[in-house]
């Protein structure tokens, strides 16, 4: 086997745990949105990735081996930071925001291993490979070309407009110590918990 073979193998390995955690995950991510569109994009995916899951199937299933996961801590901390982000906010416009951009994260983690599979399988000569590796990596680039439209369209817009009560922050603070909590607003949009 040469090394590109067992990397291939390797990969193939990590992205099918990845799949089957993100399966996992998706109906507690549904159950969180508040926005319909939100919710069925999660729907919609979920059975995506049911496919996605099977197709990665017949590839060990070409590769004359028993299809394998292999835990991936990189997934695994994406999908943390998911879930951390539906603990620490509210049901709202800003946990939809929130949910979305981490769904993109779990997007652009997916495209860059599959087009990564994709282009070592076009160089083993494994044409059947390529083709279903092509298939899911085309359904990975809409569902994240579909989730920034929402989020951009619809979801970051009512977040923006969702108002926390506090007010304008008008105080003691430095510019500097605005520009910060500003920062921090727009890297976690949403109404925290109250602890």
């Amino acid at each position: 086997m040469s090394a590109l073979q067992e990397l291939f193998s390797d990969q193939l390995k990590d992205i099918y745990y990845a799949e089957k955690q993100i399966y996992k995950t998706l109906p507690k991510m549904t159950k969180k949105a508040s926005s319909p569109d939100l919710r069925a994009a999660f729907e919609k995916h979920r059975g995506e990735t049911e496919g996605q899951i099977e197709r990665l199937e017949k590839i060990f299933e070409l590769l004359n081996t028993p299809a394998k996961a292999k835990k991936c801590p990189a997934i695994d901390g994406i999908l943390e930071e998911g879930a951390e982000l539906m603990e620490e906010h509210d049901v709202g416009p800003g946990l939809d925001s929130a949910m979305a951009a981490a769904a993109q994260a779990v997007e652009h983690y997916e495209i860059a291993r599959y087009g990564t599979l994709l282009s070592w399988s076009k160089e083993l000569g494994m044409k059947d490979a390529s083709a279903i590796l092509m298939e899911t990596l085309e359904e990975e680039e809409a569902t994240d070309k579909a989730l920034s439209k929402l989020a951009v369209t619809k979801l970051n817009k009512l977040a923006s407009a969702d108002d926390d009560d506090s007010g304008d922050e008008s105080g003691d603070e430095s510019d500097d110590d605005n520009e910060d909590a500003s920062s921090a607003k727009s890297v976690s949009p949403g109404k925290r918990k109250k602890a």
